[in-house]
């Protein structure tokens, strides 16, 4: 959370675009914060963005578009959503089709455990790049608390619920720890 992932991510797919190259942003389809089909960055620069369920095959997907026209970068947003089996497939666009993937995404959980998506990407990825956000204390942020209407940590609940600044705390383990186990 508010490490610039979406920033970061649409600002690699302008230069490839800069350069006359096509990319495919992919996002989930149930984050629909800012419409659905749509990655947007808090600094206010947005994309349009092909959605995915847990149940879509990203391999098949991208090989359709593969067909029909060069694509020279895959991009995806909230990867932590991603499935065990759509990581793999991911693997197979990088390793079959020659198409780089980059992948945005938390590593942790309210709760701080590991979400699908990013355990598999932590996993299996052939390269890792942290995107650091900062904690209120000034230190770097590793951990993200769900805080609920009374600004105390939320401790329990479905490890996925789509929310902003509204709903999540970026915090370092520390912080973390004091909130969460408070």
């Amino acid at each position: 959370m508010n490490a610039g992932k979406s920033t970061n991510l649409l600002q690699s797919s302008y230069n490839y675009k800069e350069r006359g190259m096509n990319t495919l942003v992919l996002a989930p389809r149930f984050d629909d914060r800012y419409g659905e089909g749509k990655v947007a960055s808090r600094i206010g620069i947005e994309s349009e963005a092909t959605t995915f369920a847990s149940g879509t095959d990203l391999f098949e997907l991208i090989e359709s578009i593969t067909a029909a026209e060069p694509l020279h970068c895959v991009l995806i947003d909230e990867a932590q959503f991603l499935t065990r089996e759509q990581v793999f497939q991911l693997g197979e666009v990088t390793d079959r089709l020659n198409v780089p993937v980059l992948a945005y995404g938390l590593r942790t959980d309210f709760q701080g455990e590991p979400f699908e998506g990013s355990k598999y990407l932590l996993a299996w990825s052939d390269n890792l790049k942290e995107i650091k956000a900062i904690c209120h204390c000034g230190t770097k942020a590793t951990m993200v608390v769900r805080v609920g209407e009374d600004g105390k940590a939320v401790t329990e609940g479905s490890q996925v619920e789509i929310g902003g600044n509204d709903r999540y705390v970026s915090m370092c383990r520390k912080h973390f720890k004091d909130k969460f186990y408070a």
